[in-house]
C-alpha cells in the first residue's frame, strides 16, 4: 500500500513545485527533531551536513535515502533541475560530512558511485521513490549523481 501511494504522489505533476517550497520547513523540522522527522515524515530521510566549498560553513539539507548494507545512499537530483545541487558539489570538494538520522549524528565519508554499482543503487532508489524517473527525464542533459555515505 505504501509503495502504491508513493507511486501516485510521484506521478502527480504538481508534486515537485509544492515539495520544493517545503524544503525550508524540512530543514527546520530536521534541526528541531534532530533528524527524527525529515521530509515531513513522508519518506525515509536524513539531514546531510556538508562543508560549503566556497564558504567553509556547514550546509544542511534534508534528503531521501536508501540503505545499502551499512551505507546510506542519496541522489543529487535537484528535483530534475538544470544543475547538481550545491550539496553534491560540496561533497565532491570535501567528502567528509555528517548525517543526522533518528536523533543521532553520524560522521560519514561520501563516494560518488559509477558503473554497475550506480545502476544497482539507481534501481533501489527508484523502487523507493518512482518520482526520480521523472527527475531523470527533466534533467536529461546531465547524469543524476548518486553518493554512497559510509560511516
Amino acid at each position: 500500500m505504501w509503495r502504491r501511494a508513493w507511486r501516485a504522489v510521484g506521478a502527480w505533476p504538481g508534486f515537485t513545485p509544492v515539495a520544493r517550497r517545503l524544503v525550508t520547513i524540512d530543514r527546520w523540522l530536521g534541526r528541531v527533531t534532530r533528524g527524527r522527522v525529515v521530509a515531513l515524515g513522508m519518506a525515509p530521510s536524513l539531514m546531510l551536513t556538508t562543508t560549503g566549498r566556497h564558504s567553509g560553513l556547514p550546509r544542511s539539507n534534508p534528503l531521501q535515502f536508501v540503505r545499502d548494507g551499512d551505507s546510506l545512499v542519496v541522489i543529487a537530483s535537484n528535483w530534475g533541475g538544470e544543475r547538481d545541487p550545491a550539496w553534491a558539489w560540496n561533497l565532491r570538494a570535501n567528502p567528509a560530512a555528517q548525517v543526522t538520522l533518528g536523533g543521532q549524528e553520524l560522521p560519514v565519508t561520501a563516494r560518488e558511485t559509477v558503473g554497475e554499482e550506480r545502476q544497482r543503487l539507481w534501481d533501489l532508489i527508484v523502487d523507493q521513490w518512482p518520482g526520480y524517473e521523472a527527475y531523470r527525464t527533466r534533467a536529461s542533459h546531465r547524469t543524476l549523481r548518486i553518493f554512497r555515505l559510509t560511516p
